[in-house]
């Protein structure tokens, strides 16, 4: 992010840059945060990275689909 001066005012193209970054920040931490809240997913197990692995492709496997459900239904 981008930052004004003290006592400044940001410049506009810094602005946009801001409001682009946070968009995107918006989309990338959103099924996080869907894993975290919705199946409880705190940490990481260590039970082997294979295994790690395949966890997690599951788990945003399970993401979409909890994301398009209303979609899905119609």
């Amino acid at each position: 992010m981008r930052k004004a001066p003290k006592g400044a005012a940001l410049d506009p193209i810094d602005e946009h840059i801001n409001r682009i970054i946070a968009m995107v920040r918006a989309r990338v931490e959103h099924p996080f945060r869907v894993l975290k809240r919705q199946f409880g997913y705190l940490k990481t197990r260590y039970r082997g990275l294979a295994k790690n692995r395949a966890q997690l492709f599951t788990l945003f496997a399970l993401g979409n689909l909890f994301l398009v459900r209303r979609r899905l239904m119609a």
